[in-house]
Protein backbone atom coordinates (compact mmCIF):
# COMPACT_ATOMS: atom_id res chain seq x y z
CA UNK A 1 0.00 0.00 0.00
CA UNK A 2 1.38 3.52 -0.90
CA UNK A 3 -0.25 6.93 -0.30
CA UNK A 4 -1.84 6.92 -3.99
CA UNK A 5 -4.19 4.45 -2.17
CA UNK A 6 -4.91 5.75 1.28
CA UNK A 7 -4.83 9.66 0.33
CA UNK A 8 -7.62 11.90 -0.33
CA UNK A 9 -7.91 13.21 -3.59
CA UNK A 10 -10.87 15.82 -2.56
CA UNK A 11 -9.01 18.32 -0.54
CA UNK A 12 -9.65 22.09 0.49
CA UNK A 13 -6.77 24.71 0.06
CA UNK A 14 -5.86 28.42 1.07
CA UNK A 15 -4.55 31.12 -0.33
CA UNK A 16 -1.40 33.18 1.18
CA UNK A 17 -3.17 36.49 0.77
CA UNK A 18 -6.53 35.03 2.59
CA UNK A 19 -6.81 36.49 5.92
CA UNK A 20 -7.18 34.12 9.24
CA UNK A 21 -11.03 34.73 9.71
CA UNK A 22 -11.00 33.84 5.74
CA UNK A 23 -8.93 30.88 6.68
CA UNK A 24 -11.26 29.91 10.34
CA UNK A 25 -13.96 30.13 7.91
CA UNK A 26 -12.82 27.65 5.19
CA UNK A 27 -11.84 25.66 8.06
CA UNK A 28 -15.57 25.33 8.95
CA UNK A 29 -16.39 24.89 5.81
CA UNK A 30 -14.27 21.78 4.64
CA UNK A 31 -15.15 19.97 8.49
CA UNK A 32 -18.63 20.15 6.88
CA UNK A 33 -18.42 19.29 3.44
CA UNK A 34 -16.22 16.50 4.25
CA UNK A 35 -17.95 15.66 7.37
CA UNK A 36 -15.11 15.17 9.88
CA UNK A 37 -12.96 17.92 11.54
CA UNK A 38 -10.39 19.28 9.16
CA UNK A 39 -7.62 20.79 11.69
CA UNK A 40 -4.82 22.18 8.60
CA UNK A 41 -5.35 23.27 5.14
CA UNK A 42 -2.53 23.77 2.48
CA UNK A 43 -1.67 26.71 1.00
CA UNK A 44 -1.64 26.78 -2.80
CA UNK A 45 -0.17 30.01 -4.77
CA UNK A 46 -1.60 31.77 -7.96
CA UNK A 47 0.15 28.92 -9.88
CA UNK A 48 -1.43 25.97 -8.26
CA UNK A 49 2.11 25.47 -6.34
CA UNK A 50 2.44 24.36 -2.43
CA UNK A 51 3.55 26.96 -0.85
CA UNK A 52 2.49 26.36 3.50
CA UNK A 53 0.48 24.77 5.98
CA UNK A 54 -1.72 26.45 7.99
CA UNK A 55 -3.20 24.75 11.13
CA UNK A 56 -5.40 25.51 14.03
CA UNK A 57 -2.91 24.83 16.10
CA UNK A 58 -1.07 28.02 14.06
CA UNK A 59 -3.79 30.32 14.79
CA UNK A 60 -4.08 29.54 18.45
CA UNK A 61 -0.74 30.34 18.84
CA UNK A 62 -0.41 33.17 17.10
CA UNK A 63 -3.72 34.90 19.10
CA UNK A 64 -2.99 33.49 22.42
CA UNK A 65 -1.75 36.41 24.69
CA UNK A 66 1.95 36.81 25.94
CA UNK A 67 1.10 37.30 29.18
CA UNK A 68 -1.55 34.60 29.39
CA UNK A 69 0.57 33.06 32.45
CA UNK A 70 0.32 35.67 34.72
CA UNK A 71 -3.63 36.48 33.72
CA UNK A 72 -4.73 34.05 36.67
CA UNK A 73 -2.91 36.13 39.14
CA UNK A 74 -4.60 39.30 38.23
CA UNK A 75 -7.69 39.83 39.57
CA UNK A 76 -9.38 42.91 38.20
CA UNK A 77 -8.43 41.52 34.61
CA UNK A 78 -10.73 42.19 31.80
CA UNK A 79 -9.79 38.98 29.46
CA UNK A 80 -12.87 39.34 27.63
CA UNK A 81 -12.41 42.51 26.80
CA UNK A 82 -8.25 41.71 25.79
CA UNK A 83 -9.36 38.78 23.72
CA UNK A 84 -11.98 40.75 21.80
CA UNK A 85 -9.42 43.09 20.72
CA UNK A 86 -6.90 40.31 20.24
CA UNK A 87 -9.19 38.93 17.64
CA UNK A 88 -9.98 42.00 15.84
CA UNK A 89 -6.39 42.72 15.51
CA UNK A 90 -5.96 38.93 14.12
CA UNK A 91 -8.43 39.90 11.44
CA UNK A 92 -6.19 41.64 9.04
CA UNK A 93 -3.48 39.00 9.77
CA UNK A 94 -2.80 37.15 6.13
CA UNK A 95 -2.10 33.03 5.94
CA UNK A 96 1.01 34.01 4.54
CA UNK A 97 2.00 35.53 7.79
CA UNK A 98 1.95 32.63 9.94
CA UNK A 99 2.07 29.55 7.65
CA UNK A 100 4.74 27.32 8.09
CA UNK A 101 6.34 27.08 5.00
CA UNK A 102 8.69 23.69 5.49
CA UNK A 103 6.15 21.75 4.41
CA UNK A 104 6.88 18.01 4.40
CA UNK A 105 5.53 16.20 1.74
CA UNK A 106 5.41 13.05 0.19
CA UNK A 107 4.99 11.17 -3.44
CA UNK A 108 2.24 8.78 -4.45
CA UNK A 109 4.31 5.80 -4.57
CA UNK A 110 5.49 6.35 -1.02
CA UNK A 111 4.89 2.99 0.93
CA UNK A 112 2.57 3.68 4.26
CA UNK A 113 4.87 2.35 6.68
CA UNK A 114 7.20 5.20 5.65
CA UNK A 115 4.21 8.15 6.04
CA UNK A 116 3.61 6.23 9.45
CA UNK A 117 7.34 6.33 10.95
CA UNK A 118 7.30 10.29 9.38
CA UNK A 119 4.12 11.11 10.66
CA UNK A 120 5.44 9.44 13.84
CA UNK A 121 8.78 11.01 14.07
CA UNK A 122 7.87 14.53 13.10
CA UNK A 123 4.39 14.88 14.69
CA UNK A 124 2.37 15.52 11.57
CA UNK A 125 -0.90 14.77 10.93
CA UNK A 126 -1.39 15.64 7.55
CA UNK A 127 0.64 14.72 4.85
CA UNK A 128 0.15 16.58 0.96
CA UNK A 129 1.00 14.29 -1.92
CA UNK A 130 3.03 15.44 -4.30
CA UNK A 131 3.66 14.28 -7.84
CA UNK A 132 6.08 16.69 -9.66
CA UNK A 133 4.99 20.08 -8.64
CA UNK A 134 1.23 19.22 -8.62
CA UNK A 135 -0.45 18.77 -4.97
CA UNK A 136 -2.60 15.17 -5.99
CA UNK A 137 -3.79 14.46 -2.49
CA UNK A 138 -3.47 14.41 1.18
CA UNK A 139 -2.68 11.45 3.80
CA UNK A 140 -4.75 12.34 7.20
CA UNK A 141 -3.20 10.67 10.27
CA UNK A 142 -7.10 9.43 10.52
CA UNK A 143 -7.07 7.79 7.06
CA UNK A 144 -3.45 6.20 7.50
CA UNK A 145 -4.79 5.07 11.30
CA UNK A 146 -8.02 3.05 10.02
CA UNK A 147 -6.22 1.86 6.88
CA UNK A 148 -3.96 0.01 9.16
CA UNK A 149 -6.81 -0.93 11.86
CA UNK A 150 -8.42 -2.83 8.75
CA UNK A 151 -5.46 -4.98 8.35
CA UNK A 152 -5.75 -6.39 11.93
CA UNK A 153 -9.20 -7.14 11.83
Amino acid sequence: MYARDIMSPRFHTLSPANSIAEAVKMFHIASVEEQKRIFGLMVIDEKDQLVGMLSMYDIIVFIQPKHIHVWSEIEDLEAQAIFGELLDRVKSVRVSDIMTTSVVTVKPQTHVMAIADLMIKRHIRRLPVVDGKNVSGVVYISDLFYHLLEKFL
